[in-house]
């Protein structure tokens, strides 16, 4: 018995697993220390008593086994026997499936992903965690494996499509990675009708042997209904898109103004002509901005709104903000981060009320760098709310501005001091402008895009961007300076294998990159500089964007390549994202000498708000696919101009000129030829004719299918005459 204690008291984990539990079970790690040692096969029985573990803690003992299965730690053999996949040549990994019925397990460790057949893929659905076994290599180098053990099916919930053929009704899912019809049981599907979209609880998951099969839950309409793509998106990328009662009480309790109380400790602006800028159709105003001539340079306040002075660390508020990360903002519809009480009202620095704020106040020089800041809590009161296009045309005729906002102009003028001032400071730090094209869909009355036109990027634009690029550098470096730790918002520099691609391609069109192995931004900005104009321009700025890394939120230090930053925080915008009111929690606790400390790792709050804005991304992305299908669709044996926006091995993405819509033209439509994909060339490249079609080219296509289910646009060039291509009305099998 002594040889048993001492064995389970050596576990070097025992006192972080005392400070967890009242009853302290050996660690996962000691566990797998043990039969590690073994070298064999372990029955439970038997690591039970080397363990000593007790009839009374059989059941939770068994349990934490249990979870280490399904996280991938540990499997059983057919006799029952506890072993190590590692010893077994098994890896764990998450599916990621393809829409043509093939995948990968992308492996835990993050090592190179392994190829799994359609065969293989029956018995998954996309992002199911797994257990694969390596068998071989396929004609093309990829690692080829198969499935031992689901560990884990994370699909329960799906939007989908009701279909029905010779009288079975099945869901087709929305999300094109998930490539199995799924069977809905008989009398299970309510009162939905076949070729509505619906929501679906999964009763069965896939096996080798059947299909996964369901219930419809929800009938959410159909497809070509006003705002069904929004539903869609929102269910398909699992968005929390409805309030919960526990937080619409938490919103309904805060008053309506700003209280006497509030006031206490505050620096009182309201005297200051603060205004905000925002575009036609914002709602929720988190900033607001100010500036005046000072003794060599100027005054330039950011004012934002207070959102942490509301929401409190793990109330129903911030528990749900955290859960969304940020507001999502599709075309006509926004899914705020918190309730519109907050976000549109008490929180919004709207025109001519009081507002709480967190102000950054900023001694600019007159080259644009800060020389002196600080930070404190105030109160303000927005003397009106303007917009870019409102404020361009001032900027551009000041003369003459309409006759309620004639006090302003001075202090919009200052303002634009401010701004070329920063243009200045911009330049001489080397930050990377590429030049950027945005649009706006124009919708009819029932909800279907009328137009699509360009947005042009004014001053007015530019001016506010530079406002909140400093004020979010004096948060970085006031936290930084004075050891909080926080989430900065970092871009590390472009990836070595990226970087030797990106050479490579230049050095075809007589362009070097300069830095070496470690260019900065300054030598991409000057390269910008030198293509600005040129026929090819936007070929090469292509290409220079996509060999930089995306940005994200981590608690390492480790600067902003894109924008030429040490450190970098986002600090302007706590009504729509998490991480710029966790920033204001830190500074209120270094303003009263204490630590901030949230309820999570700093580094897990960074994955998950990175994931939670990758997911708002994807979702926004899609919307906007759809609502272009749907305005290509009756345009099909249209002939279009337009320039090559993407090369892949399959063919070539044409971005039209007018209506601004992407889509594909299929590498067999390209001509009798073999084509090969360069991709360090970004082209295709014809074998026999020696044809070329490059990134950037300027095209003529004919649009011959437009493909709703798959949100799928595809031309030919405008030479081939062939009829245009109709859609399907049989639906095609998906194996």
């Amino acid at each position: 018995m002594s040889t048993k204690k001492s064995l389970r008291s050596a576990d070097p984990y025992r006192e972080r697993e005392m400070s967890q539990y009242a009853e302290p079970l050996p660690s996962r790690e000691y566990i797998l220390m043990l039969l590690e040692q073994e070298g064999v096969p372990v029955t439970v029985e038997k690591l039970e008593r080397m363990l000593d573990i007790h009839s009374t803690e059989r059941e939770i003992f068994s349990r934490r086994l249990r979870a280490m299965e399904r996280d991938g730690q540990l499997m059983r053999n057919r006799k029952n026997a506890l072993c190590l996949p590692a010893k077994m040549d098994l890896v764990t990994a998450r599916i990621e499936a393809h829409a043509d019925g093939f995948g990968f397990a992308v492996r835990d460790e993050g090592e190179n992903d392994i190829y799994l057949s359609p065969r293989e893929m029956e018995r998954v659905l996309h992002g199911d965690r797994v257990m694969v076994r390596v068998t071989g290599t396929d004609s093309r180098g990829r690692q080829e494996g198969v499935i031992v053990e689901v560990l884990e099916h994370v699909n329960r919930h799906l939007v989908a499509r009701l279909a029905e053929e010779h009288g079975v009704l099945f869901a087709i899912a929305e999300n094109r990675r998930i490539h199995q019809d799924i069977l809905v049981a008989p009398g299970q599907q309510g009162a939905a009708k076949p070729g509505q979209i619906v929501m679906v609880e999964l009763l069965n998951q896939p096996s080798r042997q059947s299909e996964p099969v369901a219930r419809v839950t929800e009938v959410l309409g159909h497809y070509a209904d006003p705002g069904m793509e929004v539903e869609i998106a929102l269910r398909k990328h699992d968005l929390p898109h409805v309030f919960s009662p526990a937080v619409e009480a938490a919103a309904t309790s805060l008053p309506t103004e700003v209280q006497p109380a509030d006031l206490a400790g505050r620096t009182d602006l309201r005297n200051l002509p603060l205004v905000t800028i925002d575009g036609e159709t914002a709602r929720d105003f988190d900033d607001a901005v100010y500036a005046e001539r000072m003794e060599n340079g100027f005054r330039l306040i950011v004012a934002i709104a207070d959102v942490s002075h509301y929401v409190q660390p793990n109330d129903a508020l911030d528990q749900e903000a955290y859960q969304r990360g940020n507001s999502v903002y599709f075309p006509r519809r926004v899914i705020p981060m918190l309730p519109e009480a907050l976000s549109n009202g008490l929180c919004s620095l709207n025109p001519r009320v009081d507002r709480l704020c967190m102000a950054c106040d900023m001694h600019v020089s007159p080259e644009g760098q800060v020389r002196q800041y600080q930070f404190y809590p105030a109160v303000m009161h927005s003397q009106a709310r303007l917009t870019y296009t409102e404020v361009a045309a001032i900027l551009a005729a000041p003369q003459s501005p309409p006759g309620e906002r004639r006090d302003l102009v001075p202090h919009l003028l200052m303002l634009e001091s401010v701004f070329r001032a920063f243009l200045v400071a911009r330049q001489q730090r080397g930050a990377i402008d590429f030049s950027s094209s945005e649009t706006r869909m124009n919708f009819n009355e029932f909800g279907k895009i009328e137009s699509i036109e360009p947005v042009e990027r004014n001053d007015a634009h530019r001016l506010i961007e530079e406002c909140m690029l400093a004020a979010n550098v004096c948060a970085a470096n006031f936290l930084d300076s004075h050891h909080q730790a926080t989430l900065f918002r970092i871009h590390a520099p472009p990836a070595p294998e990226r970087l030797q691609a990106v050479r490579d391609f230049l050095g075809e069109f007589g362009l070097h990159l300069a830095g070496a192995d470690k260019p900065k931004a300054a030598d991409y900005a000057q390269l910008v500089q030198r293509i600005a104009h040129r026929p090819d321009q936007r070929l090469l700025e292509t290409v220079l964007l996509r060999s930089l890394q995306q940005a994200q939120y981590s608690p390492e230090k480790i600067g902003h390549f894109g924008l030429a930053y040490e450190a970098y925080a986002h600090f302007t915008s706590p009504i729509r994202r998490y991480p710029d009111l966790l920033v204001h929690r830190a500074i209120r606790a270094v303003l009263s000498h204490t630590t901030y400390t949230p309820s999570s790792a700093w580094k897990e709050i960074g994955l998950h708000c990175s994931q939670t804005e990758r997911r708002a991304d994807e979702a926004t992305r899609e919307v906007e696919s759809w609502l272009k299908c749907f305005f290509m669709k009756d345009r099909v044996g249209e002939v279009f101009s337009g320039s090559i926006s993407s090369v892949t091995h399959f063919g070539l993405f044409v971005a039209l000129d007018d209506v601004y819509v992407e889509g594909l033209i299929h590498i067999s439509e390209l001509g009798s030829d073999y084509f090969h994909h360069d991709p360090a060339r970004h082209q295709l490249l014809g074998e026999r004719t020696g044809e070329r079609y490059r990134l950037g080219d300027r095209v003529k296509v004919k649009l011959v299918r437009v493909d709703m289910e798959t949100l799928k646009i595809d031309f030919i060039p405008a030479t081939d005459e062939a009829p245009p291509i109709k859609p399907s009305r049989t639906r095609k099998k998906r194996s």
